[in-house]
């Protein structure tokens, strides 16, 4: 069974989830703070994490750097915080997904499927080799200057989908459909922040890219420069 870790203070919400996503055949964890959620991960290891931002001690944000510390589960936010500037931070710091109370049960758990096909696409054995890093495909690895870089699950996806078509413009909406799924095609402030995570990490001068490129008003797209 699919294991859900649920971080919610609200215990109406722990019960909803519990219930529904019991109904639906997932074993579920549930934590009412940030240490516990912290002590439930590193014990159980979930498949995914449901995550509210305002908690009482350590707060959401925290949650997600600790286990971006040591693990690229999937984590969907769910909060009251509707704010532009608290879904950046969320997703800056590492979560892959990001949906406001209240919310739909259908579509939580749509956005849960997609999550967790997400990590656990598979690969075809490919090597992509640039003159500043190189990305392994099947063993979803990057290494630069022979040390490995971490990327977050939404970042290796969107570096993922880019590298296996080189050279060809792919736009914003065909990446946030295939990152994100159907019904995210004008999020672009998404991309946009995984983006630039994503040239900090990889490219040489970050402000002047090379490998990842921008095409203004269209999308994006890979350039090997090898």
């Amino acid at each position: 069974m699919t294991r859900v870790l649920v971080v919610d203070d609200e215990p109406q919400i722990l019960r909803a989830l519990r219930t529904n996503l019991n109904a639906r055949h997932y074993e579920i964890d549930c934590a009412s703070n940030g240490e516990q959620a912290l002590a439930l991960a590193a014990k159980n290891h979930p498949d995914v994490v449901i995550l509210d931002l305002g908690l009482p001690g350590i707060d959401g944000i925290e949650v997600i750097q600790g286990l971006r510390g040591w693990s690229e589960v999937p984590i969907i936010v769910l909060s009251v915080r509707d704010r532009e500037i608290d879904k950046v931070a969320a997703l800056d710091a590492g979560a892959d997904d990001y949906i406001t109370k209240p919310f739909g049960m259908d579509e939580l758990v749509a956005r849960l499927r997609a999550a967790i096909r997400r990590s656990s696409k598979s690969d075809e054995e490919a090597v992509i080799t640039t003159p500043d890093f190189e990305i392994d495909l099947g063993t979803k690895k990057v290494t630069r200057e022979r040390h490995e870089v971490r990327l977050t699950p939404t970042e290796w996806n969107i570096v993922e989908y880019l590298v296996r078509h080189p050279g060809k413009l792919m736009t914003q909406q065909q990446l946030l459909a295939e990152v994100w799924g159907p019904g995210y095609e004008s999020e672009g402030n998404y991309l946009r922040v995984y983006m630039t995570g994503i040239r900090k990490k990889l490219e040489p001068v970050p402000t002047r890219p090379r490998y990842f490129i921008t095409e203004p008003g269209m999308g994006y797209r890979f350039e090997s420069a090898s």
